[in-house]
């Protein structure tokens, strides 16, 4: 009787419970707020700017939202509608540590935490298995292909991906489901707050220098994270780097295994990450691995990660040296199926990033006919760090590569270029930025007819 009075309170709190999302329309604020919603919980939130994402969320239920993040706007808001929960991203704290709304919530004792917190809470509060993703690259693939797999194969599940795909929400949660499939980020050691059932490793590299001073501390961070698993699957190559003893709940996957061949799926870093999910969804599901890889096979693939905008020209988000070889592996195997040369345009993710593996790009353009090099996108910058330059970031090329790399910026000249190379050959754009990104910048320029 108690117990049963204890789920009635509980379940009538959550559904009560008002939470408010700070930085609403971003990529892992917005889709928490959907799930919040279908959770039964109460949701609203704020946003610098709109956004086709803030429309999208309003359009499927969440109205309250407002545009402004100033303490006058957040305090008339709590005074109308009392909030009980502040949820914010990692970016807030970084880019403004006396963020208005933030200083708010903390003078006026409201509950406020990034949005791990909460996720755990909703995990935990619907007794749901989590399935999470890691790695230093390919963990929004590999997410997006276990979501694909599960959905094919009429699964109930809950889940957030950090990008948009064509067969489903961002975020989405389901009622009837046993698992939720979380892509886990090491950024500020935010996959350390959870507990998973199971942990797939898409790849481990070296990255997020300012959080992880040391390549020893960040793989020191990926042997906390699986040490807080139950169930741990990984290639050998990384359980080799990470010195793991290997234990039953450890499943390594051979980086030479001939099954990898049954994949037909461009490029080997997409073929192992399929191979990952197919292991890790026939642990679970028992079905065949042969239906399996059939179901993989057909995956339609994710924003950003090598989109077409144009007939020939194509969208990726790769940042990291290893996600930019991967990219080009991609974007060479397609032209070379085509009988074309691979043409590549790269804006860098942070200034601050580069200082760290300006000599980790020697070779990583091997293969490509022509690359323009575009400044680098400026974000979370360490102000004591000079800003380098397209020019002076060429030079840590290979003498090969720099014979055929150029500076270029985001105009004319260079849409007239791109313009150029894609009648004849692939062009591959690689962006990790959001707003005035070459990514936007594309989308802009060459939006209309597919053709």
């Amino acid at each position: 009787m108690q117990a049963a009075l204890y789920f009635v309170l509980s379940t009538l709190y959550a559904s009560s419970m008002h939470i408010f999302f700070s930085g609403i329309g971003g990529t892992g604020i917005g889709p928490l707020a959907l799930i919040a919603k279908q959770a039964g919980l109460t949701v609203s939130g704020s946003d610098k700017q709109d956004s086709q994402y803030i429309q999208y969320l309003k359009k499927h239920g969440i109205e309250d939202i407002y545009i402004g993040q100033s303490r006058e706007a957040i305090e008339n808001y709590h005074n109308v509608k009392p909030i009980d929960w502040y949820v914010y991203s990692s970016a807030i704290q970084k880019e403004n540590p006396d963020h208005p709304e933030l200083l708010f919530v903390t003078e006026k004792n409201i509950k406020n935490s990034k949005r791990d917190t909460l996720l755990n809470y909703i995990i935990e509060d619907k007794q749901l298995k989590l399935i999470a993703v890691a790695g230093t690259h390919g963990k929004t693939t590999t997410t997006a292909m276990m979501i694909w797999l599960m959905k094919s194969l009429g699964l109930p599940l809950s889940y957030s991906v950090g990008a948009k795909i064509d067969f489903g929400d961002m975020g989405h949660y389901d009622t009837r489901s046993e698992y939720f499939v979380l892509e886990c980020d090491e950024f500020d050691r935010n996959f350390l707050s959870f507990k998973p059932y199971m942990a797939l490793i898409s790849g481990i590299g070296y990255d997020h220098h300012e959080i992880y001073p040391t390549i020893q501390a960040y793989r020191e961070a990926f042997r906390e994270f699986l040490g807080k698993s139950a169930w741990r699957f990984l290639w050998q190559s990384d359980m080799d780097q990470l010195t793991l003893d290997l234990d039953s709940s450890y499943i390594p996957l051979d980086d030479k295994s001939p099954e990898l061949q049954k994949l037909h799926l461009y490029g080997s870093v997409n073929r192992r990450n399929a191979w990952l999910v197919i292991q890790a969804a026939n642990n679970i599901t028992k079905e065949p691995v042969e239906r399996l890889i059939g179901i993989m096979n057909r995956f339609p693939g994710v924003s950003r990660r090598m989109e077409p905008i144009k007939k020939r020209l194509f969208t990726d988000y790769a940042h990291t040296p290893d996600k930019i070889k991967g990219a080009v592996e991609i974007g060479l195997e397609i032209a070379r199926e085509q009988g074309r040369d691979l043409v590549v345009v790269y804006e860098p993710l942070t200034n601050r990033r580069m200082h760290h593996t300006r000599e980790e790009h020697r070779d990583i353009f091997n293969g490509v006919s022509k690359l323009y090099w575009v400044p680098s996108y400026l974000a979370r910058e360490d102000p004591a760090l000079p800003v380098l330059t397209p020019t002076e970031l060429i030079t840590n090329l290979s003498p090969e590569l720099q014979a055929i790399a150029e500076p270029a910026e985001l105009n004319s000249q260079l849409k007239k270029a791109i313009k150029h190379h894609r009648r004849h050959n692939i062009v591959v754009c690689l962006s990790g930025g959001g707003g005035g990104s070459l990514d936007e910048w594309l989308r802009k320029e060459f939006s209309g007819l597919f053709s």
